[in-house]
């Protein structure tokens, strides 16, 4: 039986086929269910057992204007950095439904609990998690 969530059945499906893209020495691209050795190697290589893909821009999926993203995306990054974790730049982008890409982190190493808090402190229906399985899931937040 699928979650019940407030989040539409549209905005849902974007969120399932957008490819999380992140930058890098190593960049890789993430697809919401469908492993990654690429991100497995990266947990490898840094030594956690999980990441996150997140992003502090338009909020509940209402768009804001660039100005307000970069502000929003700033904070972020000073309150990740603040919790002592090292990003990695990205960017989520639905390969053609025509929204703009959100600037994105990915975030080596946080919890899954983390990774909820600062998306519901930030405003998001959703973000991206993956465990020790480097499988890309589809985290909902309300």
């Amino acid at each position: 039986m699928p979650a019940r969530t407030a989040i539409d059945n549209a905005t849902l499906q974007a969120y399932r086929e957008t490819e999380y893209r992140v930058h890098g020495d190593a960049p890789l691209t993430l697809k919401i269910d469908e492993p990654s050795a690429p991100l497995a190697a990266l947990h490898q290589r840094l030594h956690v057992a999980s990441s996150a893909f997140i992003t502090a821009a338009n909020p509940f999926s209402q768009p804001c204007d660039a100005s307000q993203n970069d502000a929003r995306q700033h904070a972020l990054a000073d309150e990740l950095a603040q919790l002592g974790f090292a990003v990695i730049p990205g960017i989520g982008q639905h390969p053609d439904n025509g929204w703009p890409g959100e600037p994105s982190f990915l975030v080596p190493g946080i919890s899954l609990e983390a990774c909820r808090t600062l998306g519901t402190k930030y405003g998001q229906n959703a973000v991206v998690w993956s465990g020790n399985d480097a499988v890309p899931r589809l985290i909902l937040l309300r």
